[in-house]
């Protein structure tokens, strides 16, 4: 066993030393021992820890999935998430001013997707081990919400309704202004005993509403969200940023981006997040892909007051992008595309060339791409903000600025 030192962390959060040998839950500057296997070391011994190293503050911290990162220093995270976005701009050789991080504190997860499976016993619910489909139960988890905390019994009461031995349900429980609205998936197929019992579930755990695969939502009362002053109620499943501290940083910072147009798109537009507060100073055209979510936002700014127009349109912007002609008379432009980034569309928005463009992104490669495309095309990056929703992990948010010179 020789010693290694740790010189960086990778993407997924291990420490990596000359080799290279990846060890988990380590930091830079580190020195370790332990065994090594085809270049992995499962069991780390620090023999001399990194100032940086904090005691995980969750009793689940060393052996939950979920997070990657609670042996990590709160400033040593921030800055590390910071420089990953710095080095990807570097990459292609852009630069800009850094506003400082907004992190999510704890317990602010509205959203959870347990793990949850039959037992001889009952049934066991929880997150997944690290590097395994073992299931470990985390209650007091300090990661989520307190309410989605409290819900591991219903998930558990699920699994043993609809769940198998030998497979996996998988239930999405979300935090909404009139209770928990619960999505399961992997489930056995829905009978009349199975449809009664989750009507029983949803009053008994005063749902606001459970849907069951794609075969049945049973709702009790709509699950609501206000997206600036409209009450949207997404569908089940529906994407939503992860927290309302996250989701209030980057809203702000796409309002101040577009403060002043007349006329904005916002694309990717899920469910409104940024659409309908948009809605409050500019006519707004909506475009999102799946047509659950553009109704969802359509019937919320029809049952707002006091917004402009947004016009909704359902569109696969990947492979049917909007192009320059249709964004001619746009003023601004808010994008908030998945991981893979939005390559077609951002061309189209170079050669339309909106004054402004709000750009929220989930990872900073992709993103770095696209930037570095509207900078050719004549923007300049005028600041980038990084926004960690996804606390003690290794996910990145970020929202910037461009302004067409």
């Amino acid at each position: 066993m020789q010693p290694v030192i740790i010189e960086r962390l990778g993407h997924l959060g291990d420490g990596i030393a000359p080799g290279p040998v990846y060890a988990p839950g380590t930091l830079p500057g580190e020195v370790l021992d332990g065994d090594i296997d085809n270049g992995y070391m499962p069991n780390p011994r620090i023999v001399t820890p990194s100032p940086d190293r904090v005691a995980p503050p969750c009793v689940h911290g060393k052996s939950c999935g979920g997070c990657q990162l609670q042996h990590a220093s709160e400033a040593f995270t921030a800055n590390w998430k910071t420089e990953i976005v710095r080095t990807a701009l570097a990459a292609q050789g852009l630069e800009t001013e850094f506003r400082p991080i907004v992190t999510s504190p704890p317990q602010t997860r509205r959203r959870a997707s347990f793990s949850a499976r039959r037992t001889k016993k009952g049934a066991l619910a929880g997150f997944h081990k690290k590097r395994s489909d073992v299931i470990v139960p985390v209650p007091n988890c300090l990661l989520v919400h307190p309410d989605l905390a409290g819900a591991l019994p219903l998930v558990e009461a699920l699994a043993v309704l609809g769940g198998s031995r030998k497979g996996e349900l998988s239930v999405l429980v979300t935090t909404t202004e009139t209770g928990l609205d619960v999505s399961v998936t992997g489930g056995k197929p829905l009978d009349s005993e199975l449809r009664a019992s989750l009507a029983d579930i949803a009053r008994d755990y005063d749902l606001s509403r459970i849907a069951w695969g794609d075969e049945e939502t049973l709702q009790r009362r709509p699950p609501v969200l206000h997206f600036g002053p409209a009450a949207v109620t997404p569908p089940p499943g529906a994407f939503l940023q992860a927290t309302p501290e996250g989701e209030a940083a980057l809203r702000d910072a796409v309002l101040e981006i577009t403060k002043g147009a007349k006329r904005s798109a916002d694309l990717f537009a899920g469910c409104g997040t940024f659409a309908l507060p948009m809605a409050q100073h500019s006519e707004v055209l909506a475009i999102e892909g799946a047509r659950a979510m553009t109704d969802a936002l359509d019937h919320g700014w029809r049952m707002s007051r006091g917004l402009k127009a947004v016009t909704t349109q359902t569109r696969d912007l990947f492979r049917d992008p909007l192009i320059a002609e249709d964004m001619a008379k746009l003023d601004a432009v808010a994008i908030d595309p998945p991981r893979a980034g939005a390559e077609a569309q951002i061309a189209e928005l170079a050669q339309a060339k909106p004054a402004k463009i709000a750009h929220v992104s989930c990872n900073p490669v992709t993103f770095a791409r696209d930037a570095a495309r509207l900078v050719r095309a004549g923007y300049d990056l005028d600041w980038l903000q990084v926004v960690d929703q996804f606390r003690w992990s290794t996910h990145i948010e970020l929202v910037a600025s461009f302004t067409l010179r």
